[in-house]
């Protein structure tokens, strides 16, 4: 009977350490599977910052399709001023600007067009791929854009972003609640965000 309680108490005492382990370490394998998934997702919202800049540039607006994006970065260009020739030592200490150099001659300013998916993104770039949320089967960014009024002043925003239900879907569901209440404690989107519809912000992304 004594050895049947001996083993009876190993097994428990076995049961509860491992508990105890998984306790401490089911939170660190969360956060480093978290980090991975957030990090490529705000590698992907800073992609999609830079092609809405860019289009803004272009046309003037935001777009709130992905279809019209990723058009633009695969097939569209945008204008570059090029100029030509420089300013001496000598004639800057004249007084010369770049504004007499060009009414002179003495440089030349030339307007050109570049390809995007040349200029603003690496060559192995996908801009087919800038809708999808990373580490997920299909999921899509929600992306929008609003004219609001600051100022007086018509300002021309965008927003995408993607909440951690999706973003961390499969992961432990309590610590993905426990992320959403700190998130919120901080009066901030429960997710991964660039940009803000309600509230110019410069296009910020709510990891900065």
């Amino acid at each position: 009977m004594k050895k049947l309680i001996q083993i009876a108490l190993a097994i428990v005492i076995v049961v509860l350490a491992y508990f105890v382990w998984e306790s401490i370490q089911a939170p660190i394998r969360f956060n480093k599977e978290k980090d991975l998934r957030r990090d490529a997702t705000i590698q992907r919202l800073k992609d999609i910052r830079t092609a809405q800049i860019a289009y803004k540039d272009e046309y003037g607006k935001f777009t709130a399709s992905f279809d019209t994006l990723i058009n633009f970065v695969k097939h569209d260009s945008m204008k570059l001023v090029r100029a030509e020739g420089a300013l001496s030592d000598e004639l800057l200490a004249q007084g010369w600007t770049e504004a007499i150099a060009v009414k002179e001659g003495l440089i030349v300013r030339d307007t050109v067009r570049i390809a995007i998916k040349d200029t603003l993104f690496p060559a192995n770039f996908n801009a087919d791929l800038l809708w999808k949320v990373p580490f997920t089967e299909d999921a899509k960014f929600e992306m929008a854009t609003a004219n609001l009024t600051v100022s007086n002043l018509n300002v021309n925003v965008f927003e995408a972003k993607v909440h951690y239900d999706v973003l961390l879907n499969g992961l432990d569901e309590q610590e993905i609640i426990n992320l959403k209440e700190t998130m919120k404690n901080q009066n901030n989107f429960p997710g991964v965000k660039v940009g803000d519809v309600i509230e110019p912000n410069n296009n910020a992304g709510n990891w900065e």
